[in-house]
């Protein structure tokens, strides 16, 4: 079986960035943006809008796992969130299958649970966070920083709704991974040669 680490993470805790270098230093396949781009091509959808669909909460106050039957009408723009979703988990466990890798967000956890992957949720505190935000140097380096914590929160809670509508768990919940990485004030490239050996045997 394929090793396989799927990574959750905080915004601006550098989960990203801290599977991207652990992917390169195992030389593992890396999977984040390239499932929204496949996503994209299945369906015949814009990549915006898959994204825009993947990053918000659905717009349902049921969780998935209840079962459609126990609605009466369509919805076009449930068929629409179903389909991507359901594509994303069809285009996450074929990567998964191909070769060892490392798997970014989108419920890769919970979709990959049979073929038990390693489960990484990385988180800050809020300073540190804030401080990636503006090294980024996007559009976060013209809000204040009470606008860019806001931003953080809401990104964070549109993540934990979505994680908690599709796999009824509680998002950065302890009890889901099989470790949690605090990267306050640390420098993510000095964490992954000592993370990688976990990986190496």
């Amino acid at each position: 079986m394929n090793k396989i680490i799927t990574i959750g993470r905080e915004f601006g805790s550098g989960g990203r960035e801290l599977g991207r270098r652990l992917s390169e230093k195992l030389g593992f396949a890396y999977y984040d943006q390239e499932i929204i781009s496949e996503i994209a091509r299945r369906t015949e959808m814009s990549e915006h809008y898959v994204q825009s669909v993947v990053e918000h909460q659905p717009h349902f106050s049921f969780p998935i796992h209840i079962g459609r039957s126990f609605y009466p009408t369509a919805s076009p723009v449930f068929d629409l969130t179903m389909t991507i979703y359901q594509e994303q988990s069809r285009i996450i466990q074929e990567m998964a299958m191909k070769s060892d890798c490392v798997i970014v967000g989108r419920c890769g956890d919970y979709i990959l649970r049979d073929q038990k992957p390693f489960r990484i949720f990385v988180y800050a505190d809020m300073e540190s966070k804030m401080i990636r935000c503006r090294e980024k140097a996007s559009q976060e380096e013209k809000m204040t920083d009470k606008e860019l914590k806001q931003h953080i929160l809401g990104i964070d809670k549109k993540r934990a709704k979505y994680y908690e509508f599709y796999t009824g768990h509680k998002w950065g919940d302890n009890l889901n991974f099989d470790m949690c990485i605090n990267t306050s004030h640390m420098v993510i490239k000095e964490m992954v040669p000592a993370l990688a050996k976990l990986f190496e045997n």
